[in-house]
């Protein structure tokens, strides 16, 4: 089943529920991406001199065309990587709402800024770079597009997207939301290519730039490729994000927040409660909660809206995950729920709580990224952070106390593109999204996302 992922001709896209293909989808040839990459160049010529408030009037549109072919969108999340239904339908009400937002918000990002030169004759203006190379993963296949795409459109760029394998016809229903609220063709391109064909679109001249959300793996290679050409990337990677809870915490909340923060989306997000690091005193009473909580959650087929935990999205990422809970339990760590693969044809993995899990364990150094939370017990609150800091990512974090001044000294103290207290991460347009250390850098989100891929060009009139 491994090798039912790609294939070297064709993309293929695979029910996790029962391991039977979806469709199969050639990948384009020298020609036809050389094609696309001229639609997207010259839609670009079009597209930079419309108005910002015409391209907001555009968003709206796609706000209204997502929620119209909403439930196509959702069905085929759940067919080609096992969200459940309930939670794949919110996706793409989440992404309509991002496009309203930015609608409403966005123009006034781009806006002519003033500066601090005397006569006020010098101001700097935010102008679009060009085609911009999107590589996505599968994780949220239509929320992790938009939400880099949406502000960058705004800004006047086009768009060319590289979506996973798995997830070419959540790519393709994306591409004709676009269409439906007006977008011309090349203002958003769909390319279906190999790894030799990113890089030869890194490598065009046309692309004016690059982003990446993936594997730490996949942003070395990404990363250098565009160094190499001397293009701007922004790469969001991965997280093993840790959840602080202190011995003040409102445990029944923190223990809600963290079973939605580790097992949503069957555990498959970067920015999730991946390491629980719960201080001393209240560690027993908090596994307890957690694991009666986790008990509950409803495994099964994905398309029930009953269900919280569907498949995994991939046989192979299934495999890696069960590696990686084997050798933490082998290292010393306690089994107190789940920890095996669900027989069957379905890609299905138990939720799976790990104790007594230490920093020098593999579910503490690496990502793990599937339905299993790993508890690590902290003697103080300054241990708390000297663990959470004890990572080679930095994505987001989240604290559990009543200490509103505790709270803010320990996030001044976190490694992490994003602090959450009281509450556990999400992705959010108001505020920036993004990561430090091996979790990559730049910023998608907020206005940082609508200028990530614009020229801050100084105009400075009648310099004396």
């Amino acid at each position: 089943m491994n090798n039912a992922i790609s294939h070297q001709t064709h993309a293929l896209s695979i029910n996790p529920a029962n391991g039977e293909t979806v469709r199969s989808y050639p990948y384009e040839s020298a020609e036809q991406l050389n094609a696309a990459l001229s639609r997207s160049t010259d839609a670009f010529r079009t597209w930079r001199r419309t108005p910002v408030s015409q391209r907001a009037e555009y968003l709206l549109a796609l706000a209204a065309a997502l929620r119209e072919q909403a439930e196509d969108m959702a069905q085929m999340i759940t067919l080609e990587m096992g969200k459940p239904i309930a939670q794949a339908r919110a996706e793409i009400e989440k992404c309509a709402q991002l496009s309203e937002w930015y609608a409403a918000h966005g123009p006034a990002m781009l806006a002519p800024e003033p500066t601090l030169v005397d006569n006020g004759s010098a101001r700097i203006e935010y102008r679009p770079l060009g085609p911009i190379l999107a590589v996505m993963p599968w994780n949220f296949p239509v929320w992790q597009v938009l939400r880099g795409a949406v502000p960058t459109l705004l800004a006047g760029n086009t768009y060319v997207l590289k979506h996973a394998p798995n997830v070419m016809g959540s790519a393709y229903l994306i591409q004709q939301a676009l269409r439906k609220a007006g977008f011309a063709e090349g203002v958003f391109e769909v390319i279906n290519v190999t790894q030799d064909g990113v890089s030869t679109a890194i490598a065009d001249p046309r692309i004016a730039a690059v982003t990446l959300t993936g594997s730490v793996r996949a942003g070395i290679a990404i990363g250098s490729q565009a160094g190499a050409a001397l293009k701007k990337c922004v790469l969001e990677l991965g997280g093993s994000d840790p959840f602080i809870v202190l011995n003040d915490a409102d445990l029944d909340a923190a223990v809600q927040a963290a079973v939605i923060g580790r097992f949503q989306n069957s555990g498959q997000v970067c920015a999730a409660a991946k390491r629980l690091i719960i201080e001393a005193g209240v560690v027993e009473a908090f596994t307890a909660k957690f694991l009666e909580a986790s008990r509950a959650l409803v495994m099964g087929e994905p398309t029930s809206t009953a269900t919280y935990i569907g498949p995994m999205a991939r046989f192979d990422l299934r495999d890696e995950l069960h590696g990686q809970v084997q050798a933490t339990l082998e290292e010393g760590a306690t089994l107190l729920l789940g920890g095996h693969k669900v027989a069957g044809a379905g890609n299905y993995y138990e939720p799976t709580v790990l104790a007594d899990v230490t920093d020098q364990m593999t579910s503490f150094k690496q990502e793990l990224f599937g339905p299993v939370a790993s508890i690590i017990t902290a003697r103080d609150a300054e241990h708390a952070v000297a663990l959470a800091n004890d990572s080679e990512f930095g994505l987001t974090a989240s604290i559990f106390t009543r200490d509103a001044a505790k709270a803010r000294a320990i996030a001044d103290q976190l490694e992490t593109g994003g602090v959450f207290v009281n509450a556990f991460s999400v992705s959010d347009p108001r505020v920036a999204f993004g990561g430090v250390k091996k979790s990559g850098f730049g910023r998608e989100l907020s206005h940082f996302g609508v200028r990530e891929f614009c020229n801050a060009q100084t105009v400075w009139l009648d310099r004396k």
